[in-house]
């Protein structure tokens, strides 16, 4: 039982921490995706909040604002994200181009301009290290309940609680309010929604910006909390695993929150593994690529049962259908 617990004492806390960048940007996602835009440049607005949140850090500090550094850092990775993703947004409603071709382009776009300002910046292929970090901590009190204080209160980030949080008011804004409900009727069936007087086209815009503006957020997260600088390599596909988060989830806040965790439960094991007596003996590969396995698999099981929103990826024309 004692070992069971250890286990569990390495594991969960570890796949929250996973799994929190996967929530920011999933919850992104929904918000494209609920419009009828495909996004799945969600890898590429990753990199860059990785690469602001990175970058501002390391200026912000260097302007002597301390620990708060981090955090105006996300706030500018957030607003980044939400400009870089206009790039979509032009492509895919105004100029009413692929979506997925789109997408895939802003991925590249965002690898190759992040590591050339680098590049051209630091003299080499990565950023400095910043100093300033969003650190772990534990919750007075809370953190000194018996087990559960061990898995959810202690030794965490408070980036995973604003993500958990998140969850929640996502599901209450898409699913509650009148703007939710111009959202998703964007999303369903646009001409209806013109015709009750929506403007569809700016729906989508304003979408597609806070999927920006989220996996910006995501993106910076990482990086601030777990490589500490940005390289080409930083983000190495945890925004096709927000994507597949969204889908398994089936574009719902909470769906895709418990789908997030499963796929931060699969790379917590392949970073706790070695402290794992079960796991100690297994080849470090396939721990490394178990989350990425496990991605495709739930994709392939579970995509054709999940019903996306009736007008995703399809361009709308004004009095068309």
């Amino acid at each position: 039982m004692d070992a069971i617990i250890t286990t569990l004492n390495l594991i969960i806390p570890t796949a929250i921490f996973a799994a929190t960048p996967l929530i920011f940007t999933a919850l992104g996602g929904l918000f494209s995706e609920r419009t009828g835009v495909v996004n799945i440049g969600l890898e590429g607005l990753m990199v860059m909040g990785a690469f602001s949140g990175i970058v501002f850090t390391l200026i912000f500090q260097g302007l002597g604002l301390g620990a708060a550094s981090p955090w105006v850092a996300l706030l500018a990775a957030m607003l980044i994200g939400a400009v870089f993703s206009l790039f979509h947004a032009v492509a895919s409603i105004t100029l009413k181009a692929d979506q997925i071709v789109s997408g895939v382009a802003l991925n590249f776009l965002a690898i190759g301009l992040s590591v050339f300002i680098v590049r051209e910046v630091f003299g080499r292929g990565q950023t400095d290290h910043i100093r300033e970090r969003i650190w772990r901590t534990n919750v007075p009190v809370l953190s000194d309940i018996p087990i559960v204080g061990n898995w959810f209160f202690s030794n965490v980030y408070i980036t995973s609680y604003i993500a958990v949080i998140l969850v929640f008011v996502v599901w209450y804004v898409v699913f509650k309010t009148p703007f939710g409900l111009r959202l998703r009727s964007v999303g369903e069936h646009p001409m209806a929604a013109d015709t009750m007087g929506i403007n569809v086209n700016r729906m989508k815009y304003i979408g597609v910006m806070l999927s920006g503006a989220f996996a910006g957020v995501g993106g910076a997260v990482f990086a601030i909390t777990t490589s500490g600088n940005f390289a080409g390599g930083t983000i190495a596909g945890q925004g096709f695993m927000a994507l597949a988060a969204l889908i398994f989830g089936k574009w719902h806040p909470f769906g895709l929150f418990g789908a997030a965790l499963f796929f931060g439960l699969a790379q917590s094991l392949s970073i706790a593994a070695q402290q794992i007596p079960a796991l100690a003996n297994v080849p470090q590969v396939y721990l490394l690529i178990a989350p990425y396995v496990l991605t495709i698999l739930a994709l392939a099981g579970f995509v054709g049962k999940a019903e996306p929103p009736k007008a995703i990826g399809k361009p709308y024309e004004k009095g068309g259908r």
